[in-house]
């Protein structure tokens, strides 16, 4: 094991190796270290054997929050303290047991974020994940339960904010930020139940609560959205689309629009796609990181078109480039439901678009495990796995795409003026 006097040039200099972490242990204090992750993180540590001879470990603080001299100070109180008979992991361990549900969620995202908590296939949980979390903990789960114990929850407490959160009981007034309203009901309430289940879980493992307080607490069933457009609502989307061109409509939104109803894909996957993703000459585009993972995905030549049409802003790495910074575009729900108003169409969201390629897929007489592929559902094709994406996909993903193009031109045809006879005599 690596020694050294622990001091501000050997800690900045300590570095773990890429694979796993590793410990300097100090020259002169027997049992004080700093642990490094691969991440980066550097925490000082303590090491001792209580007075049942069992080895215990203990954090200081993280470098950077507190220096080495005063994480040499700390172990001494600390190894002091084992030397007077005490356990300070134990001490540590039951003032941990005593947490408030904020203060386990604050824990929780800041392990989180710093890959020390694993979530599905035992991999760090997603930023993304993350910023949803945050967001159902701030919005409603510590509104509702922070202030109370952890490990005094029960199974009614949980279900009883679910309820909350179900009926509006956190729903704000709009403020002056841009976004939208929290506003509750039956689908915001359950995912704030499973985040709050899935903490209380992550405590329980990581040893600051001795038991799941909660278990067995059942979720609202949800209902899962199944709109699709009708083929007419296509003909229809496809007009007022033209219309909304013709009037002023931001075209980069435009744009987003038609490509998710072209594609199918994810509201996100099509918004932040960089161009660096795109293989135009295979037809597909390489996602580094989605719902379920790095996927390749088909697309379509249709779609290809509108994708490739894009201006490119210089600096910006994105598809569909922000007008106002480095970022991508965010704006296309609004411009969607601009658009469906103009084409009367009713409880529609942009989500609606997927089902609505996976059903025409549907119609034209593909298989249900070829639809999941073309969606990128969990890998239920090997040809995900390749960026080689089966000719068989490609064709499917060309025809459904093409079938949707046809109906959207079928539409913009329709606004197009009609031309009288004296004028086509001239």
């Amino acid at each position: 094991m690596p020694t050294a006097k622990l001091n501000k040039r050997n800690v900045d200099a300590f570095a773990p190796p890429k694979d796993k972490q590793a410990v300097l242990w100090d020259s002169e204090i027997r049992g004080f270290g700093l642990r490094a992750l691969p991440s980066g993180l550097k925490t000082f540590i303590v090491q001792y054997r209580n007075i049942e001879g069992i080895k215990r470990r203990i954090n200081l603080g993280r470098y950077g929050v507190i220096t080495t001299e005063q994480a040499r100070d700390l172990a001494k109180i600390k190894l002091g303290e084992v030397a007077g008979g005490q356990d300070p992991a134990e001490a540590i361990h039951q003032a941990r047991s005593g947490m408030t549900v904020a203060e386990i969620c604050d824990w929780y995202l800041v392990e989180a974020r710093a890959g020390n908590i694993l979530g599905r296939k035992n991999r760090p949980i997603k930023a993304s994940s993350l910023a949803m979390d945050e967001s159902r903990i701030n919005t409603h789960i510590k509104p509702i339960l922070g202030h109370r114990m952890a490990k005094r929850l029960t199974i009614a407490d949980v279900e009883q904010m679910q309820a909350d959160v179900r009926d509006g009981k956190t729903a704000k007034a709009r403020g002056k930020s841009r976004g939208g309203r929290p506003a509750g009901g039956p689908g915001v309430a359950s995912r704030c139940l499973g985040s709050l289940q899935a903490i209380l879980g992550h405590a329980k493992h990581k040893g600051l609560i001795a038991e799941h307080p909660t278990r067995g607490a059942k979720k609202l069933a949800i209902n899962k959205k199944t709109r699709r457009l009708s083929t007419a609502e296509l003909v229809a989307f496809g007009k007022a689309i033209a219309y909304a061109e013709r009037n002023g409509e931001n075209p980069t939104a435009l744009a987003v629009v038609r490509t998710l109803a072209l594609t199918g894909y994810r509201r996100e996957e099509a918004q932040s796609m960089k161009r660096a993703w795109v293989h135009a000459e295979g037809g597909f585009v390489s996602f580094p990181d989605t719902k379920t993972d790095a996927q390749v995905r088909s697309i379509g030549p249709e779609a290809l078109k509108v994708v490739l049409a894009q201006p490119e802003i210089v600096g910006n790495p994105y598809v569909f480039p922000s007008m106002t910074g480095a970022g991508a575009y965010q704006a296309a729900p609004a411009c969607f439901r601009r658009v469906c108003q103009w084409a009367g169409i009713e409880g529609a969201t942009l989500h609606t678009l997927r089902h609505t390629f996976g059903s025409i897929a549907g119609e034209l007489g593909f298989t249900e495990l070829t639809i999941r592929a073309m969606l990128g559902h969990a890998s239920q094709n090997v040809t995900q796995d390749y960026i080689h994406i089966d000719e068989a996909l490609k064709l499917a993903v060309r025809k459904t795409s093409d079938e949707i193009a046809r109906l959207l031109a079928e539409g913009a045809e329709a606004l197009r003026p009609v031309r009288s006879h004296a004028a086509v005599e001239n």
